[in-house]
């Protein structure tokens, strides 16, 4: 298939171009580099199947010849990187998003929407079901993100009714692994730079509250099974097994070698208190759940870092 991918260059849209190379496609990926990487795209590069294209896509786009798929990764991600730039987040999540579903339908192509677990907001349901309408905050920080997403997937929804365009949904949970920037913010980056930096681990609050982390080569097999199927509701892809902060904490410091303590921090306005998808749609429509052990992954990650440091070095 040909297939454009947006947020190529990031830590996700990375990780997924090297996938749909690898499975024989041609890969056409887009990203304005804002917080993304081109050397996440090393492997992608070596590839004649894959085109890179520096664009923002809050602005039309062109691509000449057929299209089979549209993917929409791109906006940042971490609270970080949004906060930083917030209306360029709503408008790569809006005018994006409408952007790309125009392109998908003048191709004839099907679309699918990375949005994310931050629709629920801070849930008074829990686990979270597909079914949930969230609890978000339409007017605090974290709103550019989470309404942006809200709004990304209601134009889908739109286009879907209206047109009857072929698309697909899925909100991503925590998710972790090589590539991640160790400085973007994530909580999981945060601690294994600093355990690694032999600097204070940062808790905000009092450490209790809960992520589900999936690693990053789940996510993209999950992604990869929805393109396969007729299924055009939303479909959550996470891990349900819920860890909170104290423990991913300890986990980190054990993995790393760190005897560094803790710093806690105030907690961030309107942080999640707590975050577990429910997963049954996922299992029953995609056949799909995690494999990977938040301590396998984990391994895997920290010594991804290592091995940056010491190219950085």
């Amino acid at each position: 298939m040909r297939i454009v991918l947006t947020g190529a260059a990031g830590f996700v849209g990375s990780h997924l171009a090297d996938r749909l190379l690898s499975d024989g496609n041609t890969v056409i990926g887009f990203d304005d580099l804002s917080t993304g990487s081109r050397t996440n795209l090393s492997v992608a590069e070596a590839s004649s199947q894959f085109a890179f294209i520096e664009a923002d896509v809050s602005e039309p786009l062109r691509i000449d010849g057929p299209v089979d798929w549209i993917l929409h990764f791109a906006s940042p991600a971490s609270p970080p990187r949004y906060l930083e730039r917030p209306i360029e987040t709503l408008l790569v999540n809006a005018d994006g998003t409408h952007n790309l579903l125009k392109l998908a339908r003048e191709k004839g192509a099907a679309f699918l929407l990375a949005s994310t677990s931050e629709v629920y907001g801070d849930p008074a349901e829990h686990p979270q079901t597909e079914a949930y309408w969230g609890n978000v905050n339409p007017i605090g920080p974290r709103s550019v993100y989470d309404e942006g997403k809200r709004y990304a997937e209601a134009m889908t929804m739109a286009f879907r009714r209206t047109f009857g365009s072929p698309i697909r949904i899925c909100r991503i949970f925590n998710t972790y692994g090589p590539r991640m920037d160790p400085g973007d913010g994530r909580v999981v980056s945060n601690m294994i730079s600093q355990a690694l930096a032999g600097e204070p681990l940062t808790v905000y609050g009092e450490g209790h509250q809960t992520r589900s982390f999936q690693y990053v080569d789940d996510l993209i097999e999950g992604v990869v099974r929805l393109m396969g199927v007729d299924y055009q509701d939303p479909v959550n892809l996470g891990n349900p097994v819920e860890y909170d902060m104290l423990a991913l904490a300890d986990l980190v410091k054990e993995l790393t070698g760190s005897s560094a303590p803790l710093e806690f921090r105030s907690l961030p306005e309107d942080d999640p208190r707590r975050r577990k998808p429910d997963i049954s749609v996922a299992m029953e429509v995609l056949g799909w759940q995690p494999v990977v052990p938040l301590r396998d992954g984990l391994e895997r990650t920290i010594q991804s870092f290592r091995d940056t440091r010491v190219e950085v070095s």
